[in-house]
């Protein structure tokens, strides 16, 4: 009785609701409230495909020279893609890679793979045939898409995938109706006969689990073998629908394509564009005049690219610009903008918007929010707050900048430097194939970036550098983008980029990179001298080399190269 008394007191001691807990584990709205199909379907960009054609059908998709297509037969052109990648036994788990440009048949890849709940393997093509050889390996590839343009470097990577690897896989050959050009076909099959060849799939589907893998992106292996990210349905849906609300964008925008689609995706806007009911505009290559043309030819309101495109455009000769009549908007991302690349765009009446990300985040993921306040302020204030990387998309669950060792949040003050890092739903699966590299991006739950910057008091981020750009001289850090930044205010300077160099005295010391603009003429001293102006004496460049800057297809400047001019011509 002692022992029943004592457990009955007990109970009566405890919450009501956790008696009824421990007698019903579950609550009423989870009483015969359960998922079903006419509740439940998993996040897939695929989706956009087929609402878009079944309401847009016939508004246009893809302007690409000679060619245009509707929503309708772009849904139709998919839908035989899908078709004809099932019947060589492409589905959940399998890798397509593309190796393509701009054009239509690479938007076409971004919405049939998927569909088949297999995976997108975009190639840059700027690589080697070695290192695409190493890819196509890697992601165990099973279908290649491959561009006539690009025949001679495939040839050869095929070669060393057969070769090296003991790998065959099946090529379909892409003739682009604008490409002219030389290049061997090295498949089975022209692309145009093949899908054409198949009754299109009856609708796009996306997969059961939105968790599944929608593509896999190779970071640029400046350290070693690339890493392969690896994004699912879920943050791909997630990140498209944060750039319409990033960027406010209207039913049916003229979207022109600057960024390559191989880069992330394209920041998923193939899917965002989908989504919209919007016109792809196709551009094979990446200069200021087919730029403009397009802009003018077909009223293109929205673009994205790095910072070194969209110098092309605001540096390009007025009459290049004439005739385009439109508000034009366009997104900067991929490095950090220099101050005077934002105020060029400002002053020719383009509208900028500055985001942050990295692949591992599905290209943009932060934003610098524009408010209404701002445009009060002067054009240098201006340009400095729209130059932050500002704060998280509104579809991503935290950003914030965090003490790399002891993942404590460093204070808004502006000054102290610590990492950028995100978490939330628009963040990778993790690194294919290297549980090691995909432990230590996510130590302590958030994905760690490398880039270090500060936190303002409005919690707005700004990169001072990568972790590994960062210059110590004399003990003092200097930040590169800080020096380029000035070094951008000179009226010749076109392209510049700023790295350490082994200094006996200091340590380290800034040397500069510079291209001029052309018909401009300026010295190493001018250079110099005009930095004292905007530095304190110890950031200013010790030496400036005009030459010409090695950049990724994306625009970005590949420090690691200049890094190793730096150590070759240094003292012993």
């Amino acid at each position: 009785m002692i022992f029943c008394g004592t457990l009955i007191k007990r109970l009566t001691l405890r919450p009501i609701e956790s008696l009824f807990e421990s007698f019903n584990m579950s609550n009423i709205f989870e009483q015969d409230l359960d998922q079903n199909a006419a509740n439940f379907t998993a996040l897939s960009p695929v989706s956009f495909v087929e609402r878009t054609a079944e309401i847009f059908g016939d508004l246009p998709s893809v302007i690409h020279g000679q060619r245009r297509y509707t929503w309708a037969q772009t849904r139709d052109r998919s839908a035989r893609l899908a078709a004809a990648l099932k019947s060589l036994g492409v589905g959940r788990g399998s890798t397509v890679s593309a190796m393509l440009p701009n054009i239509p048949e690479m938007a076409e890849a971004h919405y049939a793979v998927p569909a088949l709940n297999a995976v997108l393997n975009t190639l840059n093509t700027r690589l080697d045939a070695a290192l695409i050889a190493w890819q196509l390996n890697h992601c165990e590839c099973k279908v290649l898409l491959t561009d006539r343009e690009f025949s001679p470097t495939m040839a050869q990577a095929l070669k060393i995938l057969k070769t090296e690897h003991g790998r065959d896989i099946v090529v379909i050959d892409v003739c682009d109706s604008e490409y002219t050009g030389p290049g061997d076909k090295l498949g089975a099959h022209d692309y145009e006969t093949w899908i054409a060849s198949y009754k299109p799939l009856s609708k796009l589907e996306g997969p059961q689990d939105e968790w599944d893998a929608i593509a896999v992106s190779y970071t640029s292996g400046t350290t070693g073998d690339p890493k392969g990210v690896v994004t699912h349905h879920r943050g791909a849906y997630l990140n498209a629908v944060s750039n319409v609300a990033t960027w406010t964008m209207p039913h049916f925008p003229t979207y022109l394509w600057t960024l390559p689609m191989f880069h992330c995706n394209g920041w998923c806007f193939p899917w965002t564009v989908a989504m919209l009911a919007g016109t792809h505009v196709c551009l094979r290559r990446v200069e200021a005049q087919p730029i403009l043309e397009a802009m003018r030819d077909h009223g293109v309101d929205h673009y994205c690219a790095a910072p070194i495109v969209h110098s092309l455009i605001y540096n390009a000769p007025e009459s290049m610009r004439s005739g385009i009549s439109q508000q034009v908007r366009g997104m900067v991302a991929g490095a950090a903008p220099p101050a005077a690349m934002i105020e060029g765009m400002a002053k020719i009446g383009f509208d900028i918007t500055h985001v942050y990300g990295l692949t591992e985040v599905y290209g943009p993921a932060s934003v610098a929010v524009k408010r209404r306040s701002w445009a009060q302020e002067s054009l240098s204030e201006q340009t400095r707050l729209n130059g932050r990387q500002g704060v998280r998309y509104v579809l991503q669950e935290g950003m914030t900048v965090l003490d790399p060792e002891t993942l404590q949040e460093c204070p808004a003050d502006g000054v102290t430097m610590g990492e950028i890092m995100f978490k939330g739903n628009i963040v990778m699966k993790g690194y294919l194939k290297n549980p090691r590299a995909t432990q230590d991006a996510f130590k302590g739950g958030w994905f760690h970036t490398g880039d270090l910057a500060v936190m303002d008091a409005d919690r707005y981020v700004k990169i001072k550098d990568r972790s590994k750009d960062i210059i110590i001289s004399g003990g003092e850090n200097i930040s590169s983008l800080e020096v380029e930044d000035a070094l951008y205010r000179h009226a010749a300077v076109m392209v510049c980029a700023v790295v350490a160099k082994p200094d006996q005295k200091w340590g380290e010391s800034p040397l500069a990179f510079v291209e001029i603009k052309p018909g401009t003429s300026v010295t190493q001293a001018d250079l110099i001298a005009h930095c004292k102006t905007l530095l304190a004496a110890y950031k200013v460049p010790k030496e400036i080399r005009f030459e010409e800057i090695p950049k990724t297809s994306t625009g970005k400047i590949q420090k690691f190269q200049l890094r190793e001019r730096a150590k070759s011509k240094t003292l012993p």
